[in-house]
């Protein structure tokens, strides 16, 4: 027989759930009256709630993983698409009010969808979507961009004003300029200029108080911080001024496709290794690598594209690659002369002769998506490339690819402690790993989340150690997170070194200083020390 307690149970579930609901919904409706309160003239016109038809739309616009766009994935209580300066500030002072967190989205390519979802529900995504503006100063050579302004965007808006002046920051056009900045930004051209945030001369910044602060008033620490140490751990920054660095007129890119079997790959790739070494600072240089259909049974064929942009003449470019890596072959006619804009429209793989209006579309085709990276700081033996291609041998043609992208000149000049990020001197190339799929399924999920922790796990011996490094701009969570409560230094650091290795350090002393609360976090956002 069943106790008078056991029988209880049940309706204690059932009542507990019901004061949840009814509390979550008292929360809802508690925090839309404070936003209005805070800022009755226009911020109505930006709250979405799942009430509203266009809830979905608007979530899913900027999501740029379908990882994270299930029926399971957490969803926020209220997306708010600011307008301005007030509706942040509003966003900010009532979630502390209501105890919510916050997430903040300029283009959302988090390769964790950190910037839009939450493990703590409910919470509330603040969309810079329509703060986007950018500012271009020909005179001074500098502009002031929006954070949610994407890096095509950018580059549209300095070329409308000159096609002589560029700034270094990333490949693909519908990358939120916010959430790339933060976290360094490597570029095209870091081989001659560095990355984004080596050109990042002020910011706008609203702190935990809700204050806005430029650079003379957030202090050399805090502005030290936001360049590199990652979003949505300090502030939401609102706007980036940007130092634009010269171009030539005429650039010169190629894209020299080789379909090789593994003896071959293995010699060519090892060979760029140390050809790296010889480029030219206006060199830059990035080698794409994937499996290719084989006609021959039992065969592996690897496809490599070397992919580069050269600040100058084709002429000139030739004599040097036939200087330093002859091993390619490239010719002439593999060859193509343009400005500085059309190679952003050419490096993010457009079609030929496509408008430079494509720079100012944020449609992106969605995929299942896993990224890793790695940093190599002496040449990978020939021995380990059969292992790679192995495993390329295990996923379908073309799901699976490494991106091999060089470093070295401009960034082997400036120190690893003058911004957060690091990786710098020493450096001979970054990896990505990265596998797509299309199918919604645990088991896929499952299969692939396996092959590339696999791979990734082969890579060990051959990559930077002590820490093992990783871009905080390609996000991944299997290198450790913080704890919902209270997480440790010493348990932060674990992660936290790998993305910024001694800079870590300083990361949690501003942290510290500016947001003790830890008011701006996520399960990789810098911890505070304790107060205790």
């Amino acid at each position: 027989m069943n106790s008078p307690s056991s029988l209880m149970i049940p309706f204690l579930l059932i009542f507990l759930f019901s004061f949840s609901r009814v509390a979550s919904a008292d929360r809802h409706e508690d925090f839309l009256q404070c936003l209005e309160s805070q800022n009755f003239n226009s911020i109505s016109k930006v709250i979405y709630t799942p009430i509203n038809s266009s809830y979905s739309s608007v979530l899913q616009f900027s999501i740029r993983n379908s990882r994270f766009n299930t029926s399971a994935t957490p969803k926020p209580l209220v997306i708010v698409t600011a307008l301005n300066v007030a509706h942040i500030q509003a966003t900010i002072r009532c979630s502390q009010k209501h105890g919510l967190e916050i997430r903040v989205r300029s283009g959302g390519h988090d390769y964790e969808g950190l910037s839009y979802v939450a493990v703590i529900v409910p919470f509330v995504v603040i969309d810079l979507i329509n703060m986007r503006t950018v500012t271009v100063d020909v005179a001074n050579k500098t502009a002031w961009i929006q954070t949610g302004a994407t890096l095509g965007e950018v580059y549209y808006g300095i070329a409308e004003k000159s096609r002589t002046l560029a700034f270094p920051a990333g490949v693909c056009p519908t990358v939120g300029a916010g959430g790339h900045i933060s976290g360094g930004g490597t570029s095209m051209i870091m081989r001659k200029y560095g990355i984004a945030v080596d050109h990042i001369i002020d910011a706008q910044l609203i702190d935990v108080k809700g204050r806005i602060l430029d650079r003379a008033s957030m202090g050399e620490d805090l502005f030290w911080a936001i360049r590199g140490g990652g979003g949505n751990t300090f502030g939401v920054v609102v706007a980036w001024k940007l130092e634009l660095v010269p171009v030539p007129a005429i650039v010169t890119v190629f894209n020299v496709t080789r379909i090789l079997t593994e003896q071959d790959a293995t010699k060519l790739v090892h060979r760029w290794q140390y050809a790296i070494e010889k480029f030219d600072d206006d060199l830059f240089s990035r080698i794409f690598i994937y499996r290719a259909n084989s006609n021959q049974e039992g065969k592996i064929m690897i496809q490599a594209a070397f992919t580069s942009l050269f600040l100058g003449g084709v002429d000139r470019l030739l004599s040097l690659m036939q200087e330093s890596f002859p091993e390619l072959g490239l010719v002439k006619e593999d060859c193509i002369e343009m400005s500085w804009i059309e190679s952003t429209v050419y490096s993010a793989q457009f079609p030929r002769n496509s408008s430079l209006d494509v720079l100012l579309s944020r449609r992106y085709s969605s995929s299942f998506f896993i990224g890793k990276s790695d940093f190599v700081t002496e040449p990978i033996p020939e021995i380990a490339f059969e292992g790679i291609w192995e495993r390329l041998s295990q996923v379908g043609v073309h799901l699976a690819e490494l991106q091999f992208t060089a470093y070295g000149g401009k960034m082997d000049e400036i120190a690893e402690s003058s911004t957060p990020f690091p990786h710098r001197a020493g450096t001979l190339f970054q990896i990505q790993y990265a596998i797509i799929w299309f199918e919604e399924s645990i088991e896929a999920d499952a299969k692939y989340t396996s092959w590339i922790r696999e791979l990734y796990s082969y890579m060990t011996p051959y990559v930077s150690k002590k820490p093992r490094q990783a871009y905080v701009n390609y996000r991944d969570l299997d290198l450790g997170v913080n704890n919902l409560g209270y997480t440790s230094y010493k348990q932060a650091s674990i992660w936290g070194t790998k993305y910024f290795k001694n800079n870590f350090d300083r990361l949690v002393h501003v942290k510290t200083a500016v947001d003790p609360a830890n008011f701006f976090r996520n399960e990789q956002s810098i911890p505070p020390l304790p107060s205790w």
